[in-house]
């Protein structure tokens, strides 16, 4: 594979990914009471209602060509805490459904690789086919995973942060609430900064005991 497949690929991935990921936030907000996101296109599988030019396309493919882990983001789902039933559980349950999402895929992609084979061999698709996709279903194992993980780190803005709001009251939780809007270089520095000037891999630590090992379960299932 060259280097344009390869980045294609891994492209492809991310943006298939986070598409996933924000319309399963918007999905379950609606469920839950708030069509705001509904009604402004993010309950969709159309990648240009969701992804952020820089967060979505510039900065995953520059920690791909980094080798490192991939991080993105999209915009952001609007949810109107005051239209779901129970606020604080609702807020919760949105904020898992997006790395839950991913899970899911990731788990999708596994069957998918898993038919390949047999595929191949019946003649339903060429070989050329079936290794391009096969490239795609394993990256885009990988890359859901890390998502998934990634985003239920408990830091602000990610997903798992959305936790905190259980056990926050009062001024706590409108400190919470206003941290969000600094949050994202916040989070750049703790992860990304930090542990280049300490020399301390904190993300690749935690995925080696959270991604990659479920990973390998997955391609073990697919390829047996």
């Amino acid at each position: 594979m060259n280097q344009i497949q390869y980045l294609i690929i891994n492209a492809l991935a991310v943006v298939i990914g986070i598409v996933v990921h924000e319309s399963a936030h918007a999905l379950a907000a609606y469920a839950l009471g708030d069509a705001t996101a509904r009604r402004r296109g993010r309950v969709s599988l159309n990648p240009l209602n969701h992804i952020d030019p820089f967060g979505t396309v510039i900065l995953p493919l520059l920690m791909i060509l980094a080798g490192g882990p991939v991080f993105a983001f999209a915009k952001p789902v609007p949810v109107y805490l005051g239209n779901l039933k129970h606020p604080k559980r609702d807020e919760v349950l949105v904020a898992l459904a997006g790395p839950a999402s991913n899970i899911v895929l990731s788990a999708a992609f596994a069957l998918l690789l898993h038919a390949l084979s047999p595929a191949a061999a019946s003649g339903v698709i060429s070989l050329a086919v079936a290794n391009l996709l096969a490239s795609l279903c394993v990256t885009s194992i990988v890359v859901n995973l890390s998502l998934a993980f990634f985003n239920l780190i408990p830091l602000p803005p990610l997903d798992g942060s959305s936790v905190l709001v259980l056990f926050l009251k009062g001024q706590a939780l409108q400190g919470y609430y206003r941290l969000q809007q600094y949050a994202m270089p916040i989070l750049i520095i703790v992860l990304y900064l930090v542990p280049m000037v300490l020399r301390i891999d904190l993300v690749g630590m935690y995925f080696d005991v959270t991604v990659y090992p479920l990973a390998n379960l997955l391609l073990d299932f697919a390829l047996a």
